[in-house]
């Protein structure tokens, strides 16, 4: 009998507590025993799953709703898996899908190795989701980061940075700096590059230029467009470690995963397979063939 421990997060946007029930009560009636924990502080599911594995646990569950996906009841990594966003759909998933290993990001701040499934950056991004209140995400969802991205077009700058790709160092002009490890920003309808999959072995740069309102939406319709490496306001790397440095202007706020996390520079390395989950074979877009 499978022993697992589920993490639960009653601190973030429009978390259900009806749905940790659900998730909790399928799990069982799949024939596992499952003990809850909810978070209290920052910190806590690190340590709770640090212990779990001294403790006897087999699997850990997490349930981490976050604004930026409509509906509150999934994530962007849970969307890049595209596991379902109903919680018992999700469970079901759990009871019967396949283990796969994915990638994570690792990034050194003064306070230890932090890590990363989707993305990090530094830039308008950063600053957009260091602006945006739990409050205004438990109210308008993901049209809070909407309405806080148009407010803010007028001020974007793009302040020379130097991004060093497997000691390869660029000089370029930069709004938003990306580090990702997921090809979607918004899951499935914002993808950055068809070829980007968590579990490739790789970690992608997209590089952002742009200089107040109009340059700006210039720059989002080329990212929807997907273009080549070589588009007019978006260069694209790749590579196993990245470096990101502002070279002029003001300190820039840098984001893990959505959550602000001091400035730049920081350094983010990849872990390959670092991370087993269990997904569904039939709709993961996983098993991506590792190059290089």
């Amino acid at each position: 009998m499978t022993r697992a421990l589920l993490i639960a997060n009653p601190a973030a946007a429009r978390t259900d507590a009806r749905a940790v029930t659900t998730v909790r009560d399928t799990l069982r009636r799949g024939g596992w025993t499952v003990e809850v924990l909810a978070t209290a502080r920052a910190g806590d599911a690190r340590r709770f799953a640090r212990e779990a594995h001294a403790q006897g646990f087999e699997a850990l569950v997490c349930y981490i709703p976050l604004g930026l996906v409509p509906g509150g009841t999934g994530n962007l990594l849970a969307g890049n898996l595209r596991l379902p966003r109903d919680p018992a759909a999700a469970a079901r998933v759990i009871l019967g899908g396949r283990v796969a290993p994915i990638d994570l990001g690792a990034v050194e701040r003064a306070d230890g190795t932090h890590y990363f499934a989707v993305c990090s950056g530094t830039g308008f991004d950063a600053r957009l989701m260091a602006g945006t209140g739990a409050a205004e995400k438990r109210r308008w969802k993901m049209a809070a980061y909407v309405m806080r991205a148009f407010a803010a077009l007028p001020t974007v700058t793009s302040p020379l940075h130097r991004v060093t790709v497997d000691d390869v160092a660029r000089e370029l002009p930069a709004a938003m700096v990306l580090v990702a490890n997921c090809g979607e920003l918004v899951p499935p309808f914002l993808r950055l590059r068809h070829d980007i999959a968590p579990d490739d072995g790789w970690l992608d740069v997209v590089v952002l230029r742009a200089e107040g309102v109009f340059q700006s939406l210039s720059a989002f319709l080329e990212l929807v467009r997907r273009p080549a490496n070589g588009a007019r306001r978006l260069w694209f790397g790749r590579g196993r470690s990245v470096r990101v440095e502002v070279l002029e202007g003001p300190p820039r706020p840098m984001q893990l995963d959505g959550e602000p996390w001091g400035d730049a520079p920081f350094e983010a390395r990849l872990l390959p397979a670092a991370l087993p989950v269990i997904v569904d074979p039939a709709t993961a877009p996983l098993g991506a063939s590792r190059r290089g």
